[in-house]
Order: structure tokens, then C-alpha cells, then sequence
């Protein structure tokens, strides 16, 4: 049946964050503490995000991915940047549901506690993991050699985290893949009904299966605005009749892509050429081999190379990338805005860290007044007319 969801205003696009803990060889080889870094500086950028009045930090959940994402314990990092923040929602992005790489039980409980300490700041990412390398060493006991299992084995898993939110005893489950008697699965979520719950989309097709699952979309396969208007529309067209795995409907989709704003647009623009693009860009083709592959994308070790300033400015054009001075940056953004995105996240890896608090501080001071006049986040207004 068709769902109603609060209404959303033409200037309510939300902003967030996408961290990683990105420890790339470019940047980081020989430096013994390279990872207590990373780590402190992406605490730092929560921190700071949440001062200057972004509304949602996602955190990753990787494994083995070497450069990549050094971000294995995302339940650690979000509680530890709850303690440090006050209004900031705290996304996983995502907890990995899989019974063989988390148990679902051990994840609700997690996802409740997180929600507890944040005082209902919790936002609740699931998905697949990142691709053959990561997802198939915990599925090697299991003789499982094909990543289009866990699809499967995902859908064995989502529909039962409702019920170990809600239930005050859960009743049970015995599916294909993993089993759980009767049992209290403690904590409760903070403030009633849930946290609000999203899929991780690499693929377009996987944008209308969240629809009909009431889930919102972090959606990390459009990287430019022509790539939307298909999977928005996939999405947008199911989402009125969903029949929600959750407590409520989630209609949220949200779009990552890197963001260089400074003083000077001249000066964002030579952030972004000397940002390791390129390098990142491989590191995403190098694991994600379940994403979509561009022609043209070489096998790793072979890199793609950095944009040159008319690839730079083509990249702005086609809204890959945010870049420019607040003016121009609030422009880039506001073409997001009007192709009916949801949320646009920053994602943050690529440039230095001195770089990437200055973008969000400038974005903060500067866009989200313009871009996002909600005081409520648009998913706590959609858990509370669940609670």
C-alpha cells in the first residue's frame, strides 16, 4: 500500500560525510604512525563537521583492503566520535549483516547501544561488503566462491532487525544461513521504533530493490548527475509502494562524491589537482569488482591518472566533483539539489587534512544555510512518526 512521508521542503537538501580511514601509499609510505593518524585526523573531521553543522557522518566497514580503508572497526570509531558530538547522526556505512562476518544478533545489539550513547543519533547502513577480496575471506570456510551470494545471504538476514529492535523477546529465526532461538536482544533502541535503515547500492539495479524494501540508498555508484536521473527515478517510482523491513519507510537517497572548496576558486582547483584522484580512483576499481567498470579503467597495479585542469573543469560540469569557492560550491550543489538528491556526501579521502577542514568549514559556513533550512534531520522525522 502507498506510504506517506513527511513532507519534504524544495530546500532541505542534506549535507554529510563519508570517512574511511584512507591511508594511501602516496601520502603515508615510512611514516611508523601512519595509522594513529589517519584515525585521529577523521576523528578530527567528525568532530569538526558536527561544529559546523553537517548532519550526517557515515563510516565505513572494510576489511583486508590495504590503502584503501583501514576503517574495520566503524562500531569503535562512531562510538567514540558519539562522546565527542552532540547533533551529528552517526551512519554506518556500513555494518556488514553477513552471519559470517558479523551475527546479525551481535549487530542489532551493536546498532542499539551506538543509538543509546548517541541519544538516538543512529543511523543504520547495511550491505555486501566491498567486493571479492574483502567479502569472499570470510566466506572461504563456507567454499563460497561467487560475491552473488551474498545477496542471498543478505536477504536472509534484513528482514529480521525490525523485529529484534521492536520485540521485547525476539522470537527466533532459523533461515538458510543462520539460526537464533527465542531470545532478548538487548539494548532496546533509544527513544522507541528504530534507527532509521539504508542499503549500500553499488550497482543501479539495486536502487529499486531498496524501494521495495523501504530503505534509504547510500548510493556509491553515481558519481555524476546524469548518472542519476535512471536509479532516482528506479527509486522514487517504488518507494510509494514499498513494504518496509523496517518500522517505517526510509526515502532517502544519497550520492558521495569528493568535494575541494576554498577562498579562492583558483586555489580549490589546484587542491584538487594535486588531491590523488587518480590514485583513489584505482583503489576503488582495484577492490570494488562488483561496481560497474568504466572502459578504459586499467587492472591495478596500473593507475589511472589525475585530472588535468580541462578534465578538472569537464568533472565540475558533470557535478563529479565540488569545486570552487563557497559561491561556486554552493551553485555545484545546488544542481544536486534540483535533480532531487536527498542527501550529498563529502567524500573526504582524497585530500590532504588541512584540506578537507577547510571544505568543511567553508561548506558550513558558507552553503548548508542556504542549501538546508530544516532544523530536524529528515530521518528523525520519518523515526518519529514511527515511534
Amino acid at each position: 500500500m502507498p506510504v506517506d512521508t513527511p513532507h519534504r521542503s524544495e530546500e532541505d537538501m542534506e549535507l554529510g560525510l563519508f570517512v574511511q580511514n584512507y591511508v594511501p601509499a602516496t601520502r603515508w609510505r615510512g611514516v611508523p604512525d601512519a595509522e594513529h593518524r589517519v584515525i585521529e585526523q577523521d576523528i578530527e573531521v567528525a568532530v569538526t563537521a558536527d561544529r559546523y553543522g553537517w548532519k550526517y557522518l557515515w563510516a565505513s566497514e572494510h576489511h583486508f583492503l590495504e590503502e584503501y580503508s583501514h576503517l574495520s572497526a566503524n562500531d569503535v570509531f562512531l562510538a567514540f566520535v558519539a562522546a565527542r558530538t552532540s547533533r551529528i547522526h552517526l551512519g554506518s556505512g556500513i555494518f556488514n549483516p553477513l552471519p559470517q562476518v558479523n551475527h546479525p544478533a551481535k549487530v542489532a545489539e551493536t546498532v542499539a547501544y551506538l543509538d543509546q550513547i548517541s541519544g538516538g543519533r543512529a543511523e543504520f547502513g547495511t550491505g555486501r561488503g566491498a567486493g571479492s577480496h574483502e567479502i569472499l575471506g570470510f566466506l572461504d570456510h563456507a567454499e563460497i566462491t561467487e560475491t552473488s551470494t551474498t545477496k542471498e545471504i543478505w536477504e536472509d538476514v534484513i528482514g529480521e532487525f525490525a523485529k529484534m529492535f521492536t520485540h521485547d523477546v525476539y522470537p527466533g529465526y532459523r533461515g538458510k544461513y543462520w539460526s537464533l532461538p527465542e531470545r532478548h536482544i538487548l539494548p532496546k533502541p533509544y527513544g522507541g521504533s528504530h534507527p532509521p535503515m539504508w542499503y549500500a547500492a553499488g550497482n543501479p539495479s539495486s536502487y529499486e530493490m531498496a524501494a521495495r524494501k523501504g530503505l534509504g540508498v547510500l548510493g556509491f555508484s553515481v558519481s555524476a548527475i546524469a548518472e542519476l536521473e535512471p536509479v532516482l527515478a528506479a527509486y522514487k517510482g517504488a518507494i510509494g509502494q514499498a513494504e518496509p523491513v523496517g518500522a517505517f519507510v526510509n526515502d532517502n537517497v544519497l550520492v558521495t562524491i569528493p568535494m575541494f572548496v576554498a577562498e579562492d576558486a583558483a586555489e580549490a582547483r589546484r587542491k584538487a589537482l594535486r588531491g590523488g584522484l587518480g590514485y583513489l580512483n584505482s583503489l576503488v576499481f582495484r577492490y570494488h569488482d562488483t561496481f560497474p567498470r568504466p572502459a578504459g579503467v586499467p587492472q591495478w597495479p596500473a593507475l589511472l591518472p589525475d585530472p588535468d585542469a580541462d578534465g578538472l573543469e569537464e568533472s565540475i560540469r558533470s557535478g563529479r566533483i565540488i569545486c570552487g569557492d563557497p559561491d561556486e560550491a554552493l551553485e555545484q550543489i545546488r544542481r544536486w539539489e534540483s535533480a532531487g538528491v536527498d542527501q550529498l556526501c563529502y567524500a573526504s579521502p582524497p585530500t590532504t587534512h588541512e584540506d578537507s577542514l577547510d571544505t568543511i568549514r567553508l561548506v558550513g559556513e558558507y552553503v548548508i544555510p542556504k542549501i538546508d533550512g530544516a532544523a530536524e534531520h529528515r530521518t528523525a522525522a520519518f523515526r518519529r512518526t514511527a515511534a
